[in-house]
């Protein structure tokens, strides 16, 4: 699997990985069956998948043990686990950046995992009164104890980030992004260029609407979209449709295919219900858009960038 240099820290991250919230992530999603969460971590490993995102919140830890019993029939050294935390069950899952709650809940996350070590720790969301970089200064703590390797924060505006950055010891950030939702384009992604912060855009297929399944019928199920925008979405799947058809590729495919070829992100994963999902996704590695391919999609979401 083709991998890139994602920042000054030399992590190197698939270019497609897995978001686990549907596995085990019942407090999320209705009618989630976790024989299928041990089915869809399987597939994505057997099928090369190396990355698999999770957090405490999918499920309460729900997530992180079904991703811990079934590592343990694989090679952990060629797994990049990427977690996150900072709802504090103590405080109604309020966001909790102290010190000291991280290092416990990182302690936590390493025995529903059954490893020694995460790669990818993330502060998950910002809570209101801890130093972000007195925060990170704690992981930093963790990481020089091999307990987690890269450092990465989540949710964050871009003044959190520059804060918990202060010393230059964040690694990632993952954030919400997507063709339909380009705010960070402005101004996170440019900083995090210059500092060299690898970036995960999480819900890439904005929850299922850039799949290409939708009509202009469905406007009701995505109404954080005017009738204008919801159209132009719409219209503009139509052509991707058709670049995607060229590749014998869904528009699904053909999407992710375009969050790998930009170099802004470091990686991009979709997430899965079931294993047949997983097989759809992989396939988009098979995906290879030109220059002009590119451009274009690029193009039919610009009026989202602005």
């Amino acid at each position: 699997m083709t991998e890139k240099s994602a920042n000054k820290t030399k992590l190197q991250i698939p270019k497609l990985g897995l978001g686990t919230n549907k596995v085990g992530g019942h407090n999320l999603f209705k009618n989630l069956e976790d024989s299928n969460g041990y089915a869809v971590i399987r597939q994505a490993l057997d099928s090369g998948i190396q990355l698999l995102d999770t957090a405490f919140i999918y499920g309460k830890g729900r997530s992180e043990e079904i991703i811990g019993d079934v590592l343990q029939d694989y090679d952990r050294s060629k797994v990049i686990i990427a977690t996150k935390a900072a709802q504090d069950p103590s405080q109604d899952f309020a966001p909790n950046n102290k010190p000291e709650f991280l290092k416990k809940a990182v302690d936590e996350a390493l025995k529903r995992l059954k490893t020694d070590y995460i790669d990818i720790f993330y502060i998950h969301f910002p809570d209101e009164t801890t130093a972000k970089d007195e925060a990170v200064a704690a992981l930093n703590e963790l990481k020089q104890a091999g307990k987690i390797k890269y450092i990465g924060v989540s949710n964050f505006s871009l003044e959190q980030i520059k804060e918990a950055n202060r010393n230059g010891q964040v690694d990632i950030v993952e954030d919400h992004y997507s063709l339909v939702h380009r705010d960070a384009e402005k101004e996170m992604l440019p900083y995090l260029q210059e500092q060299n912060i690898a970036f995960v855009p999480y819900f890439p297929l904005a929850s299922g609407l850039l799949t290409g399944k939708y009509t202009l019928a469905d406007h009701a199920k995505f109404d954080n979209f005017t009738t204008s925008e919801y159209e132009t979405i719409i219209k503009a799947l139509d052509e991707v449709k058709i670049i995607g058809e060229k590749h014998n590729a869904t528009v699904a495919q053909a999407i992710l295919a375009w969050y790998m070829a930009n170099p802004m992100m470091s990686t991009v994963i979709p997430g899965a219900r079931v294993p047949e999902q997983v097989t759809m996704n992989v396939a988009a590695l098979n995906v290879t858009l030109t220059a002009e391919e590119y451009k274009t999609i690029d193009n039919l979401f610009a009026d989202f960038s602005k």
